[in-house]
């Protein structure tokens, strides 16, 4: 079986970008935060903000929050996921969860288009699961059995990142060099966090959307096609010209 990729936005810190500009404004200003967040209210602050991102001001994005539930991603993606450690996790767990019936899995599509070694991995993940089942039939505790899943095995994770992990995230896993499956999560992360807080994210993606490619002599090649990319789709959400 093969699932689909599922990326949600479950919560977010209220009017991200409001707060974002209050704590900013709070370290160059000797008014109380009341007054300043009155001030804030009154005026449009997507260009004091998008200065704030721009000059590196960082620290105000751990004020903020992002909640995404996924579904429809592998094991070999968490095992890249979790590697981000300012974030909070909660995994659908092997151990306690125990599957009745063919397990979901991933699928690559270098191995999907390919009839050969399509028909092997089909074979191999039902060979897996029948001896998955037989062994929690004979009472082989799920923590033991989990054992032979493999990465393909499917999951679902909860994850929270603040604001400015949430940028360094994109700048890694939008790279091209990412690994396929948790680039493309990356992507729609990033267009989810762009509906809601379009000011703060109006520049984020992989490094070369806004520098030379970061990546040196391991860059891709395809720097501009990349870079034209985003433009594209951050044009989208970000109210530009």
């Amino acid at each position: 079986m093969e699932s689909n990729l599922s990326v949600k936005l479950l919560s977010h810190t209220p009017d991200p970008e409001g707060v974002v500009a209050l704590a900013a404004k709070l370290c160059y200003s000797d008014a109380n935060i009341e007054d300043l967040k009155e001030a804030i209210s009154k005026r449009d602050q997507q260009g004091f903000i998008e200065k704030i991102v721009k000059i590196g001001h960082h620290s105000v994005l751990e004020h903020i929050s992002f909640t995404f539930g996924i579904e429809g991603v592998s094991r070999a993606l968490t095992h890249q996921l979790v590697r981000h450690r300012i974030a909070s996790y909660s995994q659908k767990s092997q151990r306690y969860v125990k599957y009745t019936e063919d397990f979901d899995y991933i699928m690559p599509l270098t191995i999907k288009n390919n009839e050969r070694y399509r028909k092997r991995f089909e074979e191999l993940m039902l060979e897996i699961s029948d001896l998955y089942s037989e062994m929690i039939s004979y009472d082989i505790p799920a923590e033991d059995a989990r054992y032979i899943l493999p990465n393909a095995c499917e999951t679902k994770i909860i994850v929270t990142m603040n604001g400015r992990e949430l940028l360094h995230f994109f700048k890694i896993r939008c790279c091209n060099r990412a690994q396929w499956e948790i680039r493309q999560m990356s992507e729609e992360m990033l267009k989810l966090c762009l509906e809601v807080a379009p000011s703060i994210f109006k520049h984020a993606g992989p490094g070369c959307v806004t520098e030379k490619c970061p990546e040196g002599e391991f860059t891709c090649g395809q720097a501009a096609d990349v870079r034209k990319k985003y433009i594209e789709l951050l044009k989208k959400y970000n109210r530009l010209n």
